[in-house]
């Protein structure tokens, strides 16, 4: 699994077209009523599937609310479509394709469909699925806003071109999501969904065994905790191999990881840089300590970053599945 700041491609798009922040208009065209009428049976049925899954699985929370992450920045559902005899898709781009849960987010459109058909987009199930699996794992609630429209193209070049490296220091987090009007205290409050997920051990083995100084590690990682890597992942690197997020409370949705952070046992680099940067470590440890800070500002920035780049009104399409388009 990638950093937060690693899944957010289409932020770095957005700089490399001099893009500042998405239209207020399609802001506002995003309602959390607008299926109260028209298809009510939608949050039971996403809630009921995701509280199922999570039940069958513990670890599968992480990977819908990381779903939402690397769709976003243009919340389209371009993540979902498959590869087609003349494109390939952004989930086979190499740093989506790691990417799980597919399979809950069609079976949630093929229950809504049966009872609404041609009414809710993909992009908005992918959206509803990220909070009720925060919900699920302790996390707190939020209304999500609906209207989404479904984009009809997806590119693996495109996503593997621009997605931002988990080695990132702050300064680059720090201008991509002020490139589209999200500010310091988002950056480290939307990082906090590292809370639960797991990372490659190929991703982050270089900080325990190749940095570039006597030891082989990374002087950002706690030592101790740079060993109990290397025991979980062991030369030669199994391609498989995974370690937790948060080493403390892996499947909680909680704010230990911000503690994990000033203990310097941030598996990537770009959440070790939250720390080492005053302007996003004030919130590093504004959390650790107020929990309560942290429940209040999750839901907000999550909405805020649901709103990026949205196709609405006659834009796009609802696709009848998930995977293909209409």
């Amino acid at each position: 699994m990638l950093s937060i700041g690693a899944a957010l491609a289409k932020i770095w798009l957005v700089i490399a077209l001099g893009a500042s922040i998405w239209p207020v208009s399609r802001q506002q065209q995003l309602d959390s009523n607008l299926y109260r009428s028209r298809c009510p049976a939608l949050e039971p049925i996403s809630a009921t599937a995701v509280a199922r899954q999570i039940r069958k699985d513990p670890t599968s929370a992480a990977p819908l609310v990381r779903m939402f992450f690397h769709d976003c920045f243009g919340c389209d559902a371009s993540v979902l479509l498959d590869s087609t005899k003349n494109s390939t898709a952004e989930k086979e781009a190499t740093p989506n394709v790691s990417l799980r849960q597919f399979d809950v987010l069609e079976e949630i459109k093929t229950q809504v469909e049966a009872k609404c058909p041609g009414v809710v987009s993909c992009a908005d199930i992918v959206a509803l699925a990220a909070r009720d699996a925060t919900v699920q794992t302790g996390g707190p609630s939020w209304n999500v806003e609906f209207g989404r429209r479904d984009g009809r193209s997806s590119s693996d070049a495109m996503a593997a071109a621009h997605l931002p490296s988990s080695r990132s220091s702050a300064q680059p987090l720090i201008d991509s999501f002020a490139a589209v009007g999200l500010s310091i205290r988002d950056l480290v409050t939307l990082s906090g969904a590292h809370t639960f997920g797991r990372a490659h051990c190929t991703q982050v083995a270089r900080r325990f065994y190749a940095f570039n100084n006597a030891s082989g590690i990374d002087p950002t990682l706690d030592s101790s905790y740079a060993q109990r890597l290397r025991r979980l992942c062991p030369q030669p690197l199994d391609a498989h191999g995974m370690v937790d997020l948060d080493p403390i409370t892996p499947n909680v949705f909680d704010t230990l990881y911000y503690q994990g952070l000033l203990m310097n046992l941030g598996i990537f680099s770009s959440d070790s840089a939250l720390v080492l940067d005053n302007r996003t470590k004030v919130f590093v440890q504004e959390y650790a300590v107020n929990p309560v800070s942290f429940v209040q500002q999750f839901p907000g920035a999550m909405v805020r970053l649901g709103r990026i780049g949205v196709l609405t009104g006659s834009q796009g399409e609802i696709r009848k599945r998930c995977n293909v388009v209409n």
